[in-house]
């Protein structure tokens, strides 16, 4: 007898769980960062002369990237690579479950997604003005790192622009940042952590997390212009009520507060065949 679509989406989604969660639960609590002042010059403007960030954007496979939500009607941002071409999208909610995502709007220009469920939770709130970042000022990036719960803190360097070539072309001004602090144990790639929010010490986020440079110790955000502008042209109006204050000491259970509350969520691509 042949089992309903339904069935076999949610059996692959929970399969595909169990691999993830083989890997452990919460991550000890995070390293703080330097906690030195540092008053740094104002981000300057993007410039083709910025230094450019190569990614190779391959086929499509199963894996988990993560999401945040950024409207009261179930829309989600994450990074356009953890989704695009996917057949078969969920957000992971807890016990194995997971809620389909219904739809999707790609950023044509951008590492971005859009991507919508049938509700959502509270959004995070954004500070999408790039002339009030610093070089120097700090920032928490939120989500599941090799498929599990983690974070990680850094300082703003400066701009580059993302070059993605392979499955799909983009050339965009991204944000660079020098990691400072991790969650204890954690080694080696922050893989699973694209798509996540990068969150100012106010608690409002300023950017959404895309790449990393594991040997140069260097994480990589979409600039809030690029995101605001995705937002814009797909009609999602955005939260600007922000969190807990984050600080070099809290960073960890703010970001265990926002991933219990379903505002940071794993999301699960699997190619599976209904």
């Amino acid at each position: 007898m042949r089992l309903p679509d339904w069935l076999i989406y949610i059996l692959v989604l929970a399969a595909l769980v169990f691999g993830l969660s083989k890997f452990g639960g919460r991550a000890p609590a995070p390293d703080a960062p330097q906690t030195h002042t540092y008053s740094g010059s104002l981000l300057p403007s993007a410039s083709t002369l910025d230094s450019e960030v190569l990614v190779e954007v391959g086929p499509v496979t199963e894996g988990a990237g993560t999401a945040f939500a950024v409207s009261t009607d179930g829309w989600w941002l994450t990074a356009r690579h953890v989704v695009d071409s996917c057949p078969h999208i969920g957000i992971l909610v807890g016990g194995g479950s997971a809620i389909q995502v219904l739809q999707t709007k790609m950023a044509l220009g951008a590492d971005l997604a859009l991507i919508k469920t049938i509700r959502g939770p509270a959004p995070l709130g954004w500070n999408f003005q790039e002339n009030t970042l610093r070089v120097g000022q700090l920032a928490y990036h939120f989500g599941f790192p090799q498929g599990v719960p983690g974070e990680a803190a850094s300082r703003l360097i400066g701009r580059e622009r993302l070059l993605a070539r392979g499955r799909y072309h983009i050339d965009e001004p991204i944000l660079a940042w020098a990691e400072v602090g991790r969650s204890h144990n954690r080694q080696g790639s922050l893989s699973g952590i694209s798509g996540g929010p990068a969150i100012s010490s106010d608690g409002l986020v300023i950017g959404v997390t895309l790449a990393e440079s594991v040997r140069r110790g260097r994480l990589y955000t979409a600039a809030p212009e690029t995101v605001l502008a995705l937002l814009k042209a797909s009609g999602v109006a955005a939260s600007t009520a922000a969190v807990t204050a984050l600080t070099p000491q809290n960073y960890g259970s703010q970001n265990d507060k926002l991933r219990q509350s379903l505002r940071v969520a794993q999301v699960v691509c699997t190619t599976k065949a209904k």
